[in-house]
């Protein structure tokens, strides 16, 4: 990966304090400061500039995620002193998202596909290796299927809120995303836009549709590859445009290897409580009935007290029982520490045949 100096991190929210996709930064007030990633860690054209000017671009992200959810999500605050959106094409200011769920690396582009045909060898088929493919060919094959890539309009006027590049243009959709924006100003003007989406990282994306995707599993302390730069126009009828990229790698666009490394993050200490008993079950084996349990309780635990539902009892902190009798069981865990006591009940959850 990119900048291996820096792991970058993203903030775990509360199951019940989930950001509500509606433009309002409200829901990012708990994210701490140090998880905001601001322009002066972007670097322009591959670092021909080190600094920006804020009086003409300013911007802060932060980035978030919930456990038990494959989901990224963003908060994207922006100025501009010209905001440039008046086309209905690919010219727009834009945020251009690169994600790689599984850190796996590699090009995610049809044009860096390692045997690719070009346009003249296409022309000379008789001597070229067979083992090669064609541009179209690998645009199916690999173009936005293990890494994807979002073209996000700052803001988007008359048209999607994105353009997924890519063979699986489908991951931009609901389910998959969501985005909503707020901003005040009208083409050309100055002015403060605030974005907020969230993304589904795939392992597996491909142009068939979601039937046969794999989402990237988000767990805690996880790193994924992931980078963006702000792409900056200044005038609707030129090309002229600056790339502000937090990989020191314009190309990073096309190349998951070129990414940064983004750590999945516990939660912050003052969102947990004290003491929390938790706990989840395996059923090995149904015919003998043998059950594994896994303590996933927080805080501080020196006891563990279980109750099975069939008159059996552990203190193991991971049992693995035998049930005497089959049905709905209800099963206890109780811990003990110094911050006190924690009780979690689960009813029915085990069935057994």
């Amino acid at each position: 990966m990119d900048r291996p100096e820096v792991t970058f991190q993203i903030f775990q929210f509360p199951r019940d304090q989930i950001p509500r996709i509606d433009g309002d930064a409200d829901d990012w007030a708990i994210v701490p400061d140090s998880y905001a990633i601001g322009m002066d860690q972007l670097v322009d054209d591959e670092g021909g500039h080190l600094a920006a000017d804020p009086s003409e671009l300013d911007v802060k992200v932060k980035v978030g995620w919930v456990k038990g959810e494959n989901r990224l999500y963003f908060l994207y605050q922006a100025y501009k002193s010209y905001w440039d959106f008046s086309r209905a094409d690919l010219h727009n200011d834009m945020f251009e998202v690169v994600v790689d769920g599984d850190a796996s690396g590699g090009p995610l582009l049809d044009k860096r596909h390692k045997d690719i045909w070009t346009p003249q060898q296409v022309g000379e088929a008789a001597s070229t290796p067979d083992d090669r493919i064609t541009v179209s060919a690998a645009h199916w094959a690999i173009h936005g299927v293990h890494a994807q890539n979002y073209h996000i309009f700052t803001p988007a006027k008359d048209k999607d809120w994105c353009m997924a590049w890519g063979a699986a243009t489908w991951i931009k959709e609901f389910p998959y995303a969501n985005s909503a924006c707020k901003y005040n100003f009208n083409p050309g003007e100055a002015g403060h836009l605030t974005l907020e989406f969230w993304i589904t990282p795939f392992d597996y994306a491909g142009p068939e549709g979601p039937g046969r995707a794999v989402e990237s599993e988000l767990m805690e302390n996880k790193i994924i590859g992931l980078s963006w730069a702000v792409i900056d126009y200044r005038d609707p009828d030129s090309k002229k445009r600056s790339f502000w990229n937090l990989s020191r790698h314009r190309t990073m666009f096309g190349n998951a290897s070129q990414l940064c490394a983004f750590k999945l993050m516990p939660m912050e200490p003052q969102f947990l409580k004290p003491i929390d008993a938790q706990f989840t079950h395996t059923i090995v084996d149904m015919d003998r009935r043998l059950v594994a349990f896994k303590d996933l309780s927080v805080g501080d635990v020196t006891e563990w007290h279980w109750q099975f539902g069939d008159g059996d009892t552990s203190t193991e902190q991971h049992p693995i029982h035998v049930f005497k009798k089959t049905g709905n069981l209800v099963t206890i865990l109780d811990i003990k520490g110094p911050m006190g006591t924690s009780r979690r009940a689960k009813v029915w959850d085990v069935s057994l045949k």
